[in-house]
């Protein structure tokens, strides 16, 4: 590099041969002295060392000798300044090369360095050889680092010690040294070559933009040392951080050219600090849609407050991607539940509400309630400390009046709760590393379209991905392995859960989820769970297991097809209702279970793959389907695939509709099901009324509320053998349960028919 070639900058100055006029005996100035006419300065035309050269007497304490010219001081450039000098007669003085440094407006920049080296002259006639190097970065090897605020320079010397001496100067030599900095080879500029100081304390900000300005495509050095910026800073080009910054919270680092959490440890030394300061970036420079950690495993004592890190915006609605890395919880006392119990009133005419809290303002939003009659998956949505209110995530079922609640507010590896919306936030190819720690995300309050593919959630303390609000709705999981840190245990015992929804059409597709309490509570509507493979057993004998899909909501609009149902149930209820006894709204319904394989081991005869626990009367199952699935148990077999849990309420078996039960498979299920169910009656003793039990067969205890067929196989016979061609009438839900139909004949008869009937109606 070389600015005197490169860009035809004039270093050098005149020689003294064509005139002293522009030599001052000042600072070089405009209106200071001159050596033109000057008694103590001479010009030898024939100097045996030098040919032509200035002679001049010492007359003051510091002789000075400036060039009246402007030499350019340029960001990045380094100015070797040299002079031969030789005493003549007299006393000899010291000898050093200075400079005058003035910035932009003609003004002196004081407190900066503007003598090199001095060097004593010590015999007549020997000629010495003084330089010093000007430049704007403190460079070892520099004598006058003077950043970028100057922007020019008068060069020249001093003579100072004793005065009386006479000494020759030869003609000022200024030279581009720059390639002894910076070999023209290297693609990068450095920092400090634009005054960054690098002492942690002096901003830094401008001589980092002005690297990146000079730059033009190669990349950015920071070496070694601490560089604070005071405000913004973005990098146009690549950076390379051997040094750290330090910035304030609010300030952020954008790296357009290698925006990957490598880059942002490297800048600020520390990878949660770095982490933070990169998502700070990503939610606020459109030029990334994706933080890319680079395969980087992020280690972690605390939990990370993403808005908080964020920190200028509580709202945001354009798709970011935190993608390709793993977050590892470290043990620390930060990941403790905050446990609080509080007294609290509940009221069904404000489902979403406790009011008349006790210490409300210790309990954080995002606690999970649990208290009598709370559903699953209830949380702290907001709080009013003023007013001494709580805003749940959904109503409970039967609370009404004064209780003690206790709250349990986990702790995740990422945090969105402090955003008051986010849409479109989308994790790729993470492992969420929580080590029986922390748990894995907690979603903000509202938003759309959350996004988890290839993801791992491995050994979360409580939750993989928790809701406590809207943030859910149209919830994307695929492709994600969620894999229990309650493995261990027995299946009763556990008390994680993979993720829980809260808002309608969620997408949960191709996923595998190892051995949690539940795989997910789900309310609202919408949803397609699909393809995925759950599984919940243990080692225990004759063991116990839990739901894994909890829906709560009665017409659910919901299908399940094509999953691996793996030693759990499907467990269908209402308990997120305030008022859970059915009046004039959807009952159950609008459930769809296709294609899938449900399997159970070493499990007692009472378990059950669907369950519908109603916990309110009055409620029926109005359109659903069961149909085309494989059902198998093994080691033991079970005594039938549904029931209805009457922990709390039955339903309304008088009322069912549009229930289709069939094409399924069963091998060790002691007693099938289907609706319509075809049985074959065989009656051997003439009578006259037939009874037809479909007690068992008709899914959920099911009546026989419809005769859709009856076919004779084989004649109709009475007593003296002769063929009865009448047809029999039939009269439904008759026995104790009515379960049975009856088919009455003109007159007693035997034979055998084929009965098909249905515990529904279509409408």
């Amino acid at each position: 590099m070389n600015k005197a070639i490169t860009d035809g900058l004039l270093l050098m100055p005149p020689e003294f041969a064509n005139g002293l006029d522009v030599w001052s005996s000042e600072d070089g100035v405009p209106g200071s002295a001159i050596y033109e006419g000057a008694a103590n300065a001479a010009l030898v035309s024939a100097d045996q060392d030098f040919g032509g050269c200035l002679e001049l007497s010492k007359t003051a304490v510091t002789q000075k000798l400036r060039y009246m010219g402007q030499t350019p001081i340029l960001p990045g450039c380094y100015l070797r300044v040299t002079a031969r000098v030789k005493a003549i007669s007299g006393n000899l003085p010291d000898v050093r090369i200075a400079a005058w440094a003035g910035d932009g407006g003609g003004g002196h920049v004081s407190g900066l360095t503007e003598t090199g080296a001095a060097t004593t002259l010590t015999a007549y006639g020997q000629v010495e050889t003084v330089s010093a190097i000007i430049g704007t970065g403190a460079r070892s090897g520099v004598d006058m680092a003077w950043g970028t605020t100057p922007i020019y320079a008068h060069i020249g010397l001093d003579l100072t010690g004793p005065t009386g001496g006479v000494v020759r100067i030869d003609d000022l030599v200024v030279e581009d040294i720059t390639s002894a900095f910076l070999r023209t080879m290297m693609d990068w500029v450095d920092v400090t070559d634009f005054g960054a100081a690098g002492d942690g304390v002096t901003d830094d900000r401008a001589a980092f933009e002005a690297a990146d300005a000079a730059a033009a495509g190669r990349s950015v050095l920071v070496p070694a040392g601490t560089y604070y910026l005071g405000d913004h800073v973005t990098f146009e080009n690549k950076v390379r951080f051997e040094g750290t910054v330090a910035m304030p919270l609010d300030a952020r680092l954008t790296l357009t050219r290698n925006f990957d959490l490598p880059s942002y440890i490297d800048a600020f030394g520390d990878e949660l600090e770095g982490f933070k300061r990169a998502l700070a970036v990503l939610f606020n420079y459109s030029d990334h849609d994706s933080l890319d950690m680079k395969g980087r495993r992020l280690d972690i004592d605390q939990p990370v407050d993403v808005q908080a890190a964020v920190a200028n915006k509580n709202t945001y609605a354009i798709r970011r991607v935190l993608r390709n890395g793993q977050i590892n919880a470290v043990a620390s006392g930060n990941w403790n539940t905050d446990v609080h119990t509080s007294q609290a009133s509940y009221s069904t005419s404000n489902p979403l509400q406790l009011t008349g809290v006790a210490n409300v303002a210790n309990i954080p939003v995002g606690s999970l309630v649990e208290g009598l009659g709370v559903g699953r998956e209830i949380y702290v949505l907001s709080k009013n400390a003023g007013a001494g209110t709580l805003t749940l995530s959904k109503p409970l079922f039967d609370a009404a009046g004064t209780q003690t609640y206790t709250f349990r507010r986990f702790k995740y590896l990422l945090d969105f709760s402090g955003f008051a919306s986010l849409d479109r936030f989308v994790l790729s190819d993470m492992e969420l590393q929580c080590n029986g720690e922390a748990s894995g995300v907690m979603l903000a309050p509202a938003g759309l379209i959350f996004h988890m593919r290839d993801c791992f959630v491995t050994k979360p303390k409580d939750r993989g991905i928790t809701s406590i609000g809207t943030g859910c709705q149209g919830m994307l999981i695929d492709r994600c392995q969620f894999l229990s840190n309650e493995q261990t245990l027995r299946a009763q015992d556990r008390t994680s859960i993979a993720l829980n929804v809260n808002a309608n059409d969620s997408k949960i597709r191709d996923n595998r989820v190892v051995r949690f309490a539940h795989f997910g509570v789900w309310s609202g509507s919408g949803h397609v769970i699909t393809a995925n493979h759950w599984f919940q057993g243990d080692n225990e004998t004759a063991g116990i297991r839990q739901a894994g899909i909890v829906l709560t909501s009665t017409n659910v609009k919901t299908t399940i097809t094509a999953n691996y149902i793996d030693n759990s149930s499907i467990e269908w209820t209402n308990e997120h209702d305030e008022a859970p006894d059915h009046s004039n709204e959807y009952s159950f319904g609008g459930l769809t279970v296709t294609g899938n394989i449900f399997t159970v081991n070493d499990v007692a005869p009472w378990f059950r793959w669907m369950v519908v626990k109603p916990v309110g009367p009055g409620h029926y199952i109005h359109g659903f389907n069961m149909s085309g699935n494989a059902f198998k148990a093994v080691n033991g077999d079970v005594d039938r695939v549904d029931m209805v849990d009457t922990t709390y309420a039955d339903l309304d078996r008088g009322r069912m509709r549009n229930v289709t039960v069939g094409g399924n498979a069963f091998t060790g299920v002691t007693q099938v099901i289907a609706n319509p169910v075809m049985l074959q009656f065989d009656v051997n003793t003439d009578v006259a009324t037939w009874n037809c039990d479909f007690a068992g067969f008709l899914p959920f205890d099911g009546r026989a509320r419809n005769a859709v067929s009856v076919v004779a196989e084989g004649a109709i016979q009475d007593g003296g053998g002769a063929v009865v061609a009448a047809m029999p009438y039939a009269k439904v839900e008759k026995g104790a349960n009515k379960s049975e139909i009856q088919l009455v004949w003109p007159s007693p008869c035997h034979g055998r028919v084929n009965v098909t009937a249905r515990m529904d109606n279509a409408t």
